[in-house]
């Protein structure tokens, strides 16, 4: 860690993994989980670092989780989110499922439940055998769907019992957001707390659905920029991790080409691929890459590519995991160093 920007930090501070990282400014481009689906379910606080393995909800459907994610190799993440005063039902339970509509897209197409408390496990049993084209019972739940396709969800990571950086930062963000933002929308946007979803280096950290965009290191000034898109994206710039819809090398190009063209950009349909990589052992990080985000405006009427060469540009040391006595670790940082449009 550089020694200057580490005795900006008191001994209290460096319990916190996320500070660490801004403070040594570590990019958070490239570090979103990439996903297909993503599987929401509404469950009270407190929640425990293991959570997916003794939630009474929840334990029952492991074996599925595995089928889905080794022997299926899905994409697939699934979340708790708190239950709200406002938008909660008691007696009832809120399963969120999104899902990649196509190869090319902008967004994630979205299913949203609300459900008799008892009849969760059968519910998310036939969004996950259906995940997996078994047979599935998920038609008799139509009675339950919402009708919530215009609404923007706001997951903020608040989950201290997995790093404590979640709900020491992820709190106040997560509190100005639905205080401020979701009532001044006019029921397009809800706010939620969430457990972890990757990267409490970054905390506080969001995902934006149904976009499919997570964000770090987030400051309460750069909320307005973020919900609203009021202003030049370079403004997020240092927040934006990337799109859930591409792979790491793939979200360093994407958001060279965000900042070229705009907030138009987050609505074209997209793609991306890696055209070629340094060849290096299992477990280390590569030097550079070279992509392709093939892309076509919604209409279908402009379509084209974007082909970039990512290559490191140093590296920082981060914290991975809060703690008394930290652990530190070098991380390479990447930037793009040529950019062209193909058609």
């Amino acid at each position: 860690m550089q020694t200057q920007q580490t005795e900006q930090l008191s001994l209290t501070d460096c319990r916190f993994c996320s500070l660490v990282s801004k403070v040594n400014k570590e990019d958070p481009i490239g570090t979103a989980e990439t996903c297909e689906h993503w599987l929401l379910i509404e469950i009270p606080q407190p929640w425990p670092q293991d959570l997916f393995e003794e939630h009474p909800k929840i334990k029952p459907l492991l074996g599925l989780f595995y089928q889905v994610f080794e022997q299926h190799e899905i994409k697939l993440r699934p979340m708790v989110i708190a239950p709200d005063r406002e938008y909660s039902h008691p007696g009832f339970t809120r399963i969120l499922y999104y899902y990649r509509p196509a190869k090319l897209f902008s967004q994630f197409e979205k299913q949203e439940f609300i459900v008799p408390e008892e009849k969760v496990t059968a519910l998310v049993t036939a969004i996950l055998k259906q995940l997996m084209q078994q047979p599935n019972d998920l038609s008799e739940f139509q009675q339950y769907q919402q009708q919530t396709s215009h609404i923007r969800e706001l997951m903020v990571c608040t989950h201290a019992q997995v790093d404590l950086s979640c709900g020491r930062f992820g709190n106040p963000i997560y509190r100005r957001l639905r205080k401020e933002y979701a009532p001044a929308s006019n029921g397009k946007l809800r706010v939620w707390q969430t457990t972890h979803f990757g990267g409490h280096q970054f905390a506080p950290t969001l995902a934006d659905l149904p976009q499919g965009c997570f964000w770090g290191h987030l400051e309460p000034e750069a909320l307005d920029l973020l919900v609203n898109r009021n202003g030049s994206p370079s403004g997020l710039r240092q927040f934006y991790r990337g799109w859930s819809g591409l792979t790491k090398f793939e979200q360093i190009a994407e958001r060279e080409i965000w900042l070229q063209l705009g907030w138009t950009w987050l609505d074209y349909l997209k793609a991306g691929k890696v055209l070629a990589k340094q060849e290096v052992s299992p477990g280390e990080d590569v030097d550079w890459a070279e992509v392709q985000i093939d892309f076509a405006v919604p209409d279908n009427s402009v379509s084209g590519a974007y082909q970039a060469r990512i290559e490191v540009c140093g590296q920082v040391m981060s914290a991975l995991n809060s703690a008394t006595e930290m652990q530190l670790k070098a991380v390479k940082q990447y930037h793009v160093s040529r950019l062209i449009k193909v058609e």
